[in-house]
């Protein structure tokens, strides 16, 4: 009881300390909200009503502490950029990064992971090599850059790939969304072709992120698997005749499989992140692209909601790491 308390006011503690970042953080921001709402050539009488009812007109304070007071009631504010309740806004947007980020994790791990064990076991072999080539330039290459790379490439050149958005336009609320994946809504619905639009939008966006992901997963697994093999413990296990893959996947890799829990979580949450650029790239209508919206129109109460559910990520994503890795390793519980 004593640890879910700590860890629940860990959490509270982090959002507060996100809530007070973000808002003087967004104050430092030159967009004007209330120029969002009534527009630059409104009276000056209309200006100074919407900036009262908006509070801007108030100390700093005391908005922080009015924007707490309805957070503790289970409100996030409404947003000027969309007149919706900030909360219902981000329950619309999130499904759709949750998809682009799931599917650029599988996506990570299934490539990351087999190069980072083969880099690890063929150290200073050519394959080692390329695969530190890869990883230093999937962490250096901007990831915008690779999005509009693809985009003028496979789209514009090409004509391989759908270009921005989720679905083809025609297509667009063609299905009612339900679980927040558009395929899988697509096949529930029984439309086979609102199911391939949809996959064939993913492809691109999907791929960006993946090779940030994919560099990131590789690299850590290489590294913690050659601390493995260096140990004393994988030399005894060669001298009873346990070579090979089989020495590899039975002793080395499953010891580092917390260390991969933990930067799996890791690299889940930074892809959430890193899909900001690559929705704002290819018109994905998530939470990127809201957050992305909303700062450039001075929107304090979106862009709060927004850093508040990627802040609320990290955290549930670095509990379960935590859990899964006690369950990997009894030795990491405690009383």
């Amino acid at each position: 009881m004593a640890r879910m308390l700590r860890g629940a006011g860990s959490i509270l503690l982090t959002l507060l300390l996100l809530v007070l970042l973000t808002f003087v953080v967004t104050r430092l921001l030159p967009a004007d909200p209330v120029v969002a709402v009534v527009g630059e050539t409104a009276d000056p009488a209309v200006y100074a009503r919407v900036r009262s009812e908006l509070g801007l007109d108030r100390p700093l304070p005391i908005q922080i502490v009015r924007y707490l007071q309805g957070f503790a009631s289970g409100t996030l504010g409404v947003s000027t950029l969309t007149g919706n309740p900030v909360e219902a806004d981000l329950l619309a947007v999130f499904p759709a990064t949750l998809e682009l980020a799931t599917v650029a994790l599988l996506l990570s791990v299934a490539i990351g992971l087999p190069l980072g064990v083969v880099a690890a076991v063929r150290r200073g072999s050519w394959i080692d090599r390329a695969v530190r080539l890869g990883g230093l330039i999937g962490f250096s290459t901007p990831i915008f850059w690779v999005g509009l790379m693809g985009i003028s490439l496979l789209y514009g050149r090409l004509g391989l790939l759908p270009g921005p958005g989720r679905v083809d336009p025609a297509m667009i609320a063609q299905v009612p969304e339900r679980t927040g994946f558009a395929a899988l809504d697509g096949l529930i619905a029984g439309d086979p072709a609102f199911a391939l639009s949809a996959l064939s939008h993913l492809v691109m966006p999907a791929l960006t992120l993946t090779l940030l992901g994919a560099a990131f997963i590789s690299r850590m697994t290489r590294t913690f698997l050659l601390d493995q093999l260096g140990q004393e413990y994988v030399l005894t296990a060669q001298a009873k005749g346990i070579e090979g893959w089989r020495l590899v996947l039975r002793h080395p890799f499953r010891n580092i499989l917390v260390q991969l829990a933990t930067v799996i979580a890791l690299g889940y949450a930074g892809l959430l992140e890193g899909s900001v650029l690559v929705e704002v790239v290819f018109a994905w209508p998530g939470l990127g692209l809201y957050l992305a919206n909303a700062v450039l129109s001075g929107d304090v109460n979106a862009v709060v909601g927004g850093v508040l559910l990627i802040g609320l990520v990290f955290i549930l994503l670095n509990q379960a790491a935590d859990r899964i890795g006690e369950r990997l390793d009894p030795r990491l519980r405690t009383r």
